[in-house]
């Protein structure tokens, strides 16, 4: 019989990015720059693309994780994917009224304060205050609510009961205010490779870019419908009440295209970003998220990601348009090191189905002082894989985080990073080496120290593998010029009419060749006001 040659996959590639929590120390300032940079304009008050929660917490937006009532990302429908938000009739009929929407209640009331009654208050014997005020209208206000919110645990257990993930878990969890767990988990958009979002869009504004599979917003196209919003199961799509837009993370895209990390990753204080090609097969990812089990979705995504070592994979990304600097970075790449190599980095929530790419590595640091406050040695290896199971935080916290609920993946990636600061703490006493430390988590020695090396000590150009950027195919793509966010009167940013709408684009379509539409009004970006040219088709002349 003749043999079957193995198929030539196609080849794509990808941004990703790795964050190791135990190094995340809480202090907002990868969330501050962020903030500064891309949401610092009238109209994205309220929206933080990078913000940083306190585990356990109700997150950002608030109970963003509870798809039951959000209905973000994918499930399967008679073994077929579909959007929960529901198919194209159920979401046509309600894009003018989406009761699955966020409030802004659910973000929080952005305020500011009254400086003004300090700077100009006469003297007298009562000391002014500056009461906070509403930045959306400029009203008194009551702070109720705010990004980070549950921040290193300041709310108290009534607000960790309404923690979407805790509460799958109550009875196995003790909520005691004072022997409460917590851990910070930094937060952007997934650039996933199979977005929700961009499903949804009614108006095919939301789009994953070909080179580097950064998800973008076209602000020409967009309509301000906000079905990606619903859509994103992260809630990590926000709407600019200013211009009537969609906004969202953008990776930093200038940066990323000069070679250069994001903003967060760079600003990050805890070094604690990692940002890298990953090369993976397209034609897996739709059967990989299709997965029936829940609990297969990371091990499914796994073997989407290619080999960049691989000569095979290496002919075949360059027969796909991918350059040789662009292979070289893959190989050189810590997302594929610690996602592929040593797999200890995990996809958050990969059972929204949406492919997640930006991956976590879960805290360990719990482990070692609940073991030192038995009187046990916290680095000792026997000591240390026997407690994974018992960690201060639950074994199955961190799964229905990062594993769709299965722990043994989370326990594997856990026993790698304990057996790491075993194997080098003997290093640093001047112990003999033991390589059973190593091979009981599947590595050599040579492997544990540089995934040592990885997480402690990496360098900037080791922690950031960027080649610059290319265009993908022939004749790029117009649409990756129509991003502009930055000010009035840019690309997709509209007048504002100082009373919450917003005015029509500019009257005519572009003819189009035998379209039969110049001259016509896009009525998809019409606010109903006034009469707008274009609105009705002109009169043949010669006709009554």
């Amino acid at each position: 019989m003749p043999r079957h040659r193995p198929r030539t996959p196609r080849v794509m590639a990808q941004i990703a990015m790795v964050m190791n929590l135990d190094k995340c120390i809480g202090c907002h300032t990868c969330s501050v720059t962020c903030k500064q940079t891309w949401t610092n304009r009238s109209g994205t008050e309220y929206v933080w693309f990078n913000n940083v929660e306190t585990r356990p917490g109700q997150g950002y937006p608030r109970g963003y994780e509870d798809q039951d009532t959000w209905k973000g990302g994918w499930h399967l429908k008679a073994g077929r994917l579909v959007p929960r938000a529901g198919g194209r009739a159920r979401r046509l009929a309600r894009l003018f009224a989406n009761p699955e929407l966020p409030r802004l209640d659910d973000y929080y009331q952005p305020w500011t304060y009254d400086y003004d009654t300090l700077t100009t208050a006469p003297l007298g014997d009562d000391v002014p205050t500056a009461p906070p005020r509403s930045l959306i209208d400029g009203r008194p206000t009551a702070i109720t609510w705010g990004p980070n919110w549950d921040d290193d645990l300041g709310g108290g257990p009534e607000h960790l009961a309404g923690d979407p993930v805790l509460a799958k878990m109550s009875e196995r969890v003790r909520l005691e205010y004072e022997q409460a767990f917590m851990f910070y988990l930094p937060r952007i958009c997934e650039h996933c490779l199979n977005p929700s979002c961009v499903a949804v869009c009614p108006s095919g504004a939301m789009y994953k870019r070909i080179e580097d599979g950064i998800v973008l917003v076209d602000q020409d196209r967009c309509r301000g419908w906000r079905m990606c919003v619903s859509g994103c199961p992260y809630k990590k799509v926000y709407f600019n009440h200013r211009s009537g837009k969609a906004e969202k993370c953008t990776l930093c895209y200038p940066r990323i295209e000069a070679g250069e990390p994001t903003v967060c990753s760079e600003t990050c204080v805890g070094r604690l970003r990692y940002l890298g090609v990953m090369l993976y097969d397209p034609d897996k990812v739709g059967e990989a998220a299709a997965t029936p089990d829940e609990k297969g979705l990371y091990e499914a995504q796994l073997g989407c990601f290619l080999d960049p070592e691989d000569p095979d994979v290496a002919r075949a990304a360059a027969d796909s348009g991918i350059p040789h600097d662009w292979i070289e970075a893959a190989r050189r790449s810590p997302a594929h090191a610690l996602i592929s190599r040593y797999r200890v980095a995990l996809p958050l929530h990969p059972e929204y189905r949406t492919m997640p790419m930006v991956w976590y590595v879960p805290p360990l640091s719990p482990v070692v002082e609940a073991l030192t406050a038995t009187g046990h040695d916290g680095e000792d290896p026997v000591n240390l894989f026997g407690a994974i199971d018992s960690l201060r935080i639950p074994l199955g916290y961190l799964a229905e985080l990062f594993t769709a609920g299965d722990p043994g993946p989370v326990e594997a990636a856990l026993c790698r990073l304990a057996a790491m600061r075993s194997h080098m703490r003997r290093i640093n006493l001047g112990e003999e080496r033991d390589p059973a430390i190593a091979a009981a988590v599947g590595l050599d020695q040579d492997g544990i120290e540089a995934m040592y090396r990885l997480l402690a000590l990496a360098k900037y150009e080791e922690r950031y593998v960027i080649p610059t950027s290319y265009t993908a195919g022939s004749g790029g793509d117009a649409r990756t010029d129509s991003c502009s966010l930055d000010g009035d009167g840019l690309p997709g940013m509209m007048p504002y009419d100082g009373t919450g709408g917003f005015h029509a684009p500019p009257a005519a379509e572009p003819a189009g060749a035998g379209s039969g539409l110049a001259g016509r009004l896009n009525l998809l970006g019409w606010n109903g006001r006034g009469r707008p040219a274009g609105l009705f088709p002109k009169r043949d002349e010669g006709s009554r």
